[in-house]
């Protein structure tokens, strides 16, 4: 209900009403008359201004129309509900929206002469006093509806302002706070009318434990239902909780009884006050409470999102960090706690809950060797986060401190979104070099000579220096002459540190900025930042989260258009205000051709023709790209796309690099393992439930390579890749045969750095 201003004079009759009560709480309570004027209280000058106050005192707004209210989070469909944020749990609805027999119990409880009276009613205050002092009875308080909401208000505002003096002062029994309250309610209802106190009450008061106010948030909690559809019974029941929440709340069992008699009594009231007929009421009566309750949980924020929580809490560190949302992060939390916001997030339904699924199939939480999986899920072209998936239950608890299948960690995210220090990405980043080179006009086609020991001088550039010599190996060994195209296919790495020593390292770290990299760890974002600007980055020792990787891949599959990460698309208050989102400020980052050949190189070459991510291939002949990558003996990864998706996946100890050689995972037992073992079946389940249950159709006119880029015999370049692929999986094969006495003959990626390189000089 909006607004309406009622304009009322001050009759006679409501100053004496004031005076009369004041005098009985005066005599009653043995207060003086200077409390009633106190400029601590009300700051009046006159006799005047201290019958009349003003509505704003003390910087408490009074207005009824506007109260704080939770905020709620929605996936991407925009109905699917992630988690709702509040410091008091209050849904606000107008006045027309809530049943007649909602408001008549209340009426009938609370203030049975609330339209009568002016705010103070003297018969309540005379019958309060006699009860109170002349008869020595129970403490009797006489307010009326609208010296309870004023009283709601304070203690709002106390607890927004954690204000816990202010707090206790809201709600003591003192004659000087009666007064007080007395004081705003008569200009409260000079002010507004009586169906708009009684909304503002109804929205503000108490009805149960667990910060549960208001009728609508009442009505979901107890009977699964809107304040609009409460019936007799259910009306009665929650009118009846406010005179004491701790005691009357239905839901605790040892509260039961009780609740069932304070609810009667409402229902004798409102027959009463000629609300219900006999009939009505006697059935009402007869109706066991426990029969009519549909307890619903009332548990707030991303601790109850389930598997939504990991990306509830990535929008959260959104919404507190950006300075559209508020000039403090304490004004930010505000909003989202008391803004009623309504938060369309990224977050499709099924790529989270696939996502989550997949990570806890492929390592489960409780695997005896602790290691996480963490899976990050992008729409190419947009930003657009489509989910994540973390083998761990989201715990932002002290129980994560001793249970390690719960974390607050989302490890596939950078450390200031809430993630950790990322992962060496390893062979993944290869595709980031072919781009490098290309961009400097050469042809992933043209042949290099390879070394295993590189002069780091030579991979110089923009002022940077290197010294010292890189000793680099290739996971099988020895050194191959080959094109990027090979060194692709083959994850060589003497390839890499070649191609660097050509193009400099400078044109690599551009190409990957471009491409929307950085590092995951806070406070060294930026690639050229001495702990990550090495040679070595060019084999993936660089530490990023998955999210940053598939932000990478998906630049490739969006021919070459970068987009920054987006988690929101749009923001609302209760108002209709529409709050301007973080944008993805999509552009194109590198040349269209240059991403559609390096698209083509990963699937003609990684995919189909023999290479490392051979087994990632999506069914039903849709053309896939995928890399994987393994770091040592510590991480394994793989990171890939189809244009209408990109997704990576890292395994490996998050908080500490830990060798996966001689472990069981997940009941496998290998002496050594790759990328291919774990993170591209991963992968390869993700990807293919995902376009399976979203029905994403098959485009295959992607990855079509540019001529100015292929340059030389693509043919003969093939036929060598193929055979040289043979050749390296021959070669693993009696490696790994003679080592663990298998036949896993997979070409490995392993990214071996066992050399030196200084730290680089401006």
């Amino acid at each position: 209900m909006g607004r309406m201003p009622k304009k009322k004079s001050l009759t006679v009759r409501r100053v004496l009403t004031l005076l009369l009560a004041y005098i009985m709480l005066c005599v009653g309570g043995g207060v003086v008359m200077a409390a009633l004027f106190s400029p601590a209280v009300f700051g009046m000058n006159s006799v005047a201004r201290a019958v009349v106050p003003s509505l704003k005192v003390e910087g408490v707004d009074f207005d009824v129309t506007s109260l704080p209210q939770k905020s709620v989070m929605y996936a991407s469909d925009g109905t699917t509900k992630i988690a709702e944020f509040y410091a008091d749990n209050r849904t606000v609805v107008p006045l027309k929206s809530i049943s007649k027999p909602m408001q008549q119990a209340v009426v009938a409880r609370e203030d049975r002469r609330f339209f009568k009276h002016h705010g103070v009613d003297v018969q309540g205050v005379m019958r309060a006093f006699f009860q109170t002092f002349v008869k020595k009875g129970d403490t009797q308080g006489g307010s009326t509806l609208t010296q309870q909401y004023v009283k709601n208000v304070l203690a709002m505002q106390a607890r927004e302002d954690d204000d816990p003096i202010a707090e206790y002062h809201a709600s003591e029994q003192t004659v000087a706070r009666k007064v007080r309250e007395m004081l705003i309610a008569v200009q409260m209802e000079k002010e507004y009318s009586k169906l708009e106190i009684l909304q503002g009450y109804l929205n503000i008061a108490q009805f149960g434990n667990h910060n549960l106010y208001g009728v609508e948030s009442a009505a979901k909690r107890y009977f699964n239902t809107s304040a609009k559809d409460l019936n007799i019974v259910q009306a009665a029941t929650i009118a009846a909780i406010t005179k004491n929440p701790a005691k009357y709340d239905p839901t605790s069992d040892e509260n039961l009884k009780e609740s069932q008699k304070q609810r009667n009594i409402v229902l004798d009231l409102m027959l009463q006050e000629g609300y219900i007929t006999q009939k009505q009421h006697d059935e009402a009566v007869k109706t066991p409470l426990k029969d009519t309750l549909n307890v619903q949980s009332i548990d707030s924020g991303c601790q109850v999102a389930g598997d939504a929580a990991f990306f509830c809490d990535y929008v959260t560190r959104q919404i507190l960090k950006n300075k559209e949302f508020g000039a403090t992060e304490e004004d930010r939390n505000k909003l989202l706690k008391e803004g009623g916001l309504s938060i369309v997030t990224t977050m499709d339904v099924n790529a989270n809950s696939i996502a989550m699924d997949t990570a806890r199939n492929t390592i489960p939480p409780n695997d005896p060797t602790g290691f996480e999986i963490a899976i990050a899920s992008i729409r190419p072209g947009t930003g657009e986060v489509l989910g994540f998936g973390i083998n761990r239950t989201y715990d932002a608890t002290d129980l994560a401190k001793i249970d390690s299948t719960r974390t607050a960690v989302n490890y596939a995210v950078d450390e200031q979104d809430g993630g950790g220090w990322g992962f060496q990405v390893g062979s993944t980043w290869k595709p980031i070099n072919l781009v490098a080179w290309m961009q400097q006009g050469k042809s992933i086609n043209q042949y290099l000579r390879t070394s295993t020991a590189y002069n780091t001088a030579s991979f110089s550039c923009n002022g940077y220096s290197f010294a010292g010599t890189w000793s680099v190996q290739n996971s099988g060994g020895g050194t191959s002459n080959e094109s990027p195209l090979q060194g692709l296919v083959l994850s060589h790495n003497t390839t890499q540190a070649s191609m660097t020593q050509q193009i400099g390292l400078c044109a690599i770290a551009d190409a990957a900025k471009a491409m929307g990299y950085h590092n995951s760890i806070q406070g060294q974002e930026d690639i050229y930042s001495s702990n990550s600007f090495q040679p070595p980055m060019v084999i993936g020792t660089v530490q990023a989260s998955p999210l940053t990787m598939a932000n990478v891949y998906a630049t490739i599959a969006a021919k070459g258009v970068e987009c920054t990460p987006i988690a929101i698309t749009k923001m609302t208050d209760r108002a209709g205000k529409n709050y301007k989102v973080p944008s993805a400020n999509c552009h194109q980052a590198i040349d269209p051709e240059i991403a559609e050949t390096t698209a083509y190189a990963i699937n003609q070459g990684v995919v189909r023709s023999g290479g490392n991510a051979v087994d990632a291939q999506l069914s039903g002949g849709r053309k896939t790209f995928a890399k994987t990558g393994t770091n040592e003996d510590t991480y394994m990864l793989t990171g890939g796309f189809i244009p209408q998706v990109a997704t990576f996946v890292a395994v490996g100890n998050a908080e500490t690099p830990q060798s996966f050689n001689y472990k069981t995972i997940n009941g496998v037992y290998r002496p050594t393992w790759y990328g291919m073992y774990i993170a591209e079946p991963a992968w390869k389940e993700f990807m293919q439930r995902y376009v399976d249950t979203a029905g994403i159709p098959i485009d295959n006119s992607y990855g079509n390579p540019s001529a100015k880029y292929t340059a030389g015999s693509t043919t003969t370049t093939q036929q060598n890749t193929q055979t040289q692929t043979q050749q390296q999986t021959q070669q693993d094969t009696q490696t790994q045969t003679q080592q663990q006495g298998t036949t896993d003959g997979e070409v490995d990626d392993g990214d071996i750095n066992d050399g030196t390189s200084t730290m680089p000089q401006q």
